[in-house]
């Protein structure tokens, strides 16, 4: 009998060349295995060799869909901009702000301070640089300890050294059963199994973590969670502080928005020894020179130094002084809180736009979950939303393990200009009343 995994070759050189179409549906199984000459279970395996590819995605009670492509982790700076209207990735930069940024490096380009920012720096940075990004780092009460206190090159390589620093290959990674795409990847980089836990609509649910053997840490996302937009409140935070001292378990906070909400405290507030919290500068500042931090508990700060060097994640120097001046002389502080205003008012204009339509998000935060309507699928509507010059995120970038994808779509509001904004979720809506038959290339 043909091997299973011949047969998904040939399926994922068909989705390749074209002759299968993002969005286009596989026959339901039982009738596969007829066409092709398999047992059912032969077809059963195909479908999940291309679900573990990620070719394919299936939706409770639909089938089984070509997919989208994964949304890039980053913006290639050696690509020219297209002209699409990109509400799938999240880099706000407001009008002005590289003329306030190139600002504040006038300092850092005096020759002085230039040949310093020519010298090899390590994963705990410099004394300025440390006590610069405790003081900015700090929020809703809480204050890092500066000597907790180390550096990444970005936000995505503090993640990769904290998941590296306590979760060893071959061992598994909690998070939430929708969660940042990146993360997928560096656990497949190393060698991390993620173990998917159930949230409600307060996050991550104390019991579901309780009770998931095994686990080394969890990663997690208590403020204005990305895709899903909820945050934890603070009794659902101490629940779970309980649960990580009681599992001798760490957490890896991901603060990428915290900035967002700059009034609410971090979990680490609630278990400092048990908590790993990451940001950076990307969603804050700039993606194209940022900086990652990691506030450490002070019994693994070695641990995780060690893994950004043998990583090759430290910061470069140049980025570590800008980033330092910019935290010192106000300019990152004046930048966040324009950044909180727009998007609030990016939230206020989605809201109007798609009123009606079933929307998770916070008013505070740069991106909105959307369920969309029947008979609309997610990857179909996707696929309708490209051909009219839009991006947007199917539910299948986010979902973690082989199980089926919501029937919804990320919008990441922070790129476009607000006009450009309000014309695209107008075309959305016109897409989301109408059929899937009726929205083929114009």
């Amino acid at each position: 009998m043909e091997d299973y995994r011949a047969i998904a070759d040939r399926l994922a050189d068909d989705i390749a060349r074209g002759r299968l179409r993002t969005g286009d549906q596989l026959p339901p199984q039982r009738r596969f295995a007829r066409q092709h000459g398999i047992a059912n279970s032969t077809a059963a395996r195909v479908y999940q060799e291309l679900i573990v590819r990620g070719l394919v995605v299936g939706e409770v009670g639909r089938g089984t869909f070509v997919r989208a492509a994964a949304p890039a982790p980053e913006p290639s700076l050696a690509e020219p901009a297209d002209a699409r209207v990109d509400l799938e990735l999240n880099f706000p930069v407001l009008p002005g702000q590289p003329a306030r940024l190139a600002q504040g490096l006038t300092r850092v380009l005096r020759p002085d301070a230039f040949a310093m920012a020519l010298r090899p720096v390590g994963a705990s940075g410099s004394t300025p640089a440390r006590e610069a990004a405790a003081a900015h780092l700090g929020r809703g009460g809480w204050a890092p300890d500066p000597q907790r206190l180390l550096f990444a090159g970005s936000g995505r390589q503090a993640i990769a050294a904290a998941i590296a620093a306590v979760v060893p290959a071959g061992a598994r990674l909690g998070v939430e059963p929708l969660t940042y795409p990146v993360v997928k990847g560096i656990a497949t980089r190393l060698g991390v199994t993620l173990v998917p836990l159930a949230v409600d609509d307060d996050g991550l649910v104390p019991d579901a973590l309780i009770a998931a053997p095994a686990l080394r840490a969890v990663y997690l996302q208590p403020t204005l969670h990305n895709p899903l937009g909820f945050t934890m409140s603070e009794g659902r935070r101490a629940d779970i502080a309980e649960v990580l001292e009681r599992k001798d378990m760490y957490a890896i906070e991901d603060a990428i928005y915290g900035f967002l909400r700059n009034d609410l405290p971090p979990l680490a507030t609630l278990a400092p020894e048990r908590t790993i919290v990451v940001d950076s500068l990307s969603k804050r500042l700039s993606p194209g020179l940022t900086a990652g931090f990691l506030v450490t508990p002070s019994r693994i700060t070695q641990a995780v130094a060690s893994s950004l060097r043998s990583g090759a994640w430290l910061a470069p120097a140049f980025a570590l002084e800008a980033a330092t001046q910019w935290m010192t002389d106000g300019t990152a502080a004046d930048i966040e809180q324009s950044k909180r205003q727009d998007a609030a008012m990016r939230q206020r204009i989605t809201a109007d736009r798609l009123a009606g339509q079933t929307l998770r998000t916070d008013p505070h935060a740069y991106h909105c979950w959307w369920e969309l309507p029947d008979p609309w699928r997610a990857e179909t509507f996707v696929a309708a939303a490209a051909r009219r010059g839009i991006a947007v995120t199917p539910a299948a970038a986010f979902t973690v393990g082989t199980g089926h994808a919501p029937n919804a779509v990320r919008l990441a509001l922070s790129s476009p200009p607000t006009d450009t904004l309000t014309q695209a979720l107008d075309v959305l809506l016109e897409l989301a009343h109408g059929r899937p038959e009726d929205a083929g290339p114009e």
